[in-house]
């Protein structure tokens, strides 16, 4: 709707401008006292003048249409930026709450770990012996593996 009334508009003045142009042509409409633009004595009838005026019009309002458009484009681009900035700044708090719940599973997985060591300590570790003599590093710590014992690892016993 709105470039079909811009269209509109564009014919109109086109019309407009021919007709002025054409209509101030001639012997009639001759400039009596010309004038100097940027060095440059303008002579001629006002139909002439009318035609400058709509030519200096067009590169006018051309040039409206490029700052515009870079405004819009721009405008678009921070836009983008302001949302690909919020969007970051969510996985950010996503990840680091994330990170806050493995570490407090982590040292909940590390108190029991040392419960157990503790309980089974106190109670005189009945079958936890280290493996050849040496505690194994474990993801939590050290941990004593149980003792296998001779009869249990033979297939027929």
């Amino acid at each position: 709707m709105i470039v079909v009334l811009g269209l509109i508009v564009l014919v109109a003045a086109i019309v407009v401008g021919m007709a002025g142009v054409l209509s101030n042509h001639g012997s009639a409409h001759t400039l009596h006292h010309g004038f100097a633009l940027l060095g440059y004595h303008v002579t001629g009838t006002t139909g002439t003048v009318f035609l400058y005026g709509v030519v200096v019009g067009a590169v006018a309002v051309l040039g409206l249409i490029l700052l515009l458009a870079g405004a819009r484009r721009t405008s678009r681009r921070g836009r983008a930026a302001r949302r690909g900035l919020e969007h970051s700044r969510s996985e950010t708090v996503a990840a680091r709450n994330d990170r806050d719940d493995m570490l407090g599973e982590r040292e909940a997985a590390r108190a029991e770990t040392a419960s157990v060591l503790k309980a089974s300590s106190s109670h005189g570790e009945a079958g936890l012996k280290p493996v050849d003599g040496r505690r194994r590093r474990h993801r939590f710590g050290h941990r004593a593996v149980p003792r296998q014992d001779a009869a249990s690892t033979r297939p027929d016993g």
